[in-house]
């Protein structure tokens, strides 16, 4: 086993909040991984929540965060568009990455950012570890195991999350630590609802089913116009898009953004075969989900605070640092999910299907959780 880890926290907003200082506070994961840094450009944000999460530095600039010698790797809790810069910056400080989904906009910054830790010797690993879901893994082994007979269409998707982030309790406050604007959700190049939430449907149906081949779409801005606290937003983002995936064999499968509606559960594929179907979490009247259904460090209170899957995706970066063991939250699967986002957008773009040129390893039978 390694040393501590030292975690430098990449802006203090909701999910730095929530997803980092939270979690990484607690005492249980004390042995592994300490907070050794949190920065935040926002006037006090960073100290006020040093003070309040114990953490051992507070920075106002990125940059004096990558110099501190306590700090071993960063969790990048900001802006999808500037994940990039920030992660390439830490690359060539030498510190292991965690990237709050989604790793990139496009997948030749991703391309770059992989080539880049190759060389450095540095570990990256990218939310949504969806795939580290035992519900996940048992939907395939059903798949891989034949249950469903020949595949024929799939379809995930979700909506309504733009209102979501309008309305968390974090930006409705007057003080550092709860004024945190939501602006940059509804704007390029990071923003909308396919960076931000239909990436965890497409982690799940790639994750499930493996790469896909092809992808078509269509796009477009239904509210160009939104209102945070009296002032005016200008939306330039798409916030609905609608996916058809090819995964060859003639199966296809439909994936939406949008603002509303629904027609599939949560986050989860439903994936139709000529022998049987999984709607949801649920294989005819086989339920895939138990009781205990929890990823591998949610354990005592972090089972019960919010995002707790992301806290999941940065202790697989500390036990992957300490241990020397991979993760399955890789960024190869986020490049590919990555892909997928940016040539759907240019397929509706242009009418054009594209192809795609990524690929990854999903996860082996053997690695698979039991049904």
């Amino acid at each position: 086993m390694g040393e501590r880890v030292g975690m430098g926290v990449v802006g203090a907003g909701s999910i730095g909040i929530r997803a980092a200082l939270m979690h990484l506070s607690l005492e249980d994961v004390q042995d592994r991984v300490r907070l050794a840094a949190v920065c935040d450009p926002a006037p006090g944000r960073a100290q006020a929540a040093a003070e309040r999460y114990g953490v051992a530095a507070a920075y106002e600039s990125y940059e004096e965060l990558l110099a501190d010698p306590a700090v071993d790797a960063v969790t990048l809790c900001t802006p999808i568009g500037l994940h990039y810069a920030q992660g390439m910056q830490a690359i060539e400080a030498g510190k292991h990455v965690h990237f709050n989904k989604t790793m990139t906009v496009v997948k030749a910054e991703a391309d770059d950012l992989i080539a880049a830790a190759a060389r450095r010797g540095v570990h990256l690993v990218a939310s949504p570890g969806m795939m580290l879901w035992p519900h996940n893994q048992r939907i395939r082994r059903i798949v891989l195991e034949g249950r469903l007979g020949t595949l024929v269409w799939a379809a995930t998707g979700t909506s309504g999350v733009a209102q979501y982030h309008l309305d968390e309790q974090v930006r409705q406050g007057d003080d550092p630590l709860s004024n945190i604007d939501p602006s940059w959700y509804f704007r390029r190049p990071g923003g909308g609802p396919q960076y931000d939430v239909t990436v965890y449907c497409l982690h799940n149906l790639t994750g499930i089913l493996g790469p896909a081949k092809r992808v078509t779409a269509m796009s477009g801005l239904v509210i160009p116009e939104r209102e945070y606290r009296g002032n005016r937003i200008a939306c330039d983002m798409d916030d609905s898009t609608m996916l058809l995936l090819d995964f060859g064999d003639a199966f296809h499968s439909f994936v939406y953004g949008t603002i509303t509606g629904k027609v599939t559960e949560g986050f989860q594929p439903s994936i139709f075969g000529t022998e049987g179907s999984v709607v949801g979490t649920r294989c005819g009247d086989l339920d895939l989900t138990q009781p205990e259904d929890l990823m591998p460090h949610h354990v005592g209170e972090h089972k019960v605070l919010g995002e707790r899957h992301v806290f999941e995706d940065m202790m697989q970066l500390v036990d992957w640092i300490r241990e020397g063991r991979p993760s399955i939250a890789s960024a190869e699967h986020a490049r590919h999910v990555i892909e997928i986002i940016e040539a759907g957008y240019r397929a509706a773009e242009t009418g054009q299907t594209q192809t795609l040129t990524t690929t990854f390893d999903p996860l082996p039978l053997e690695a698979c959780a039991e049904v």
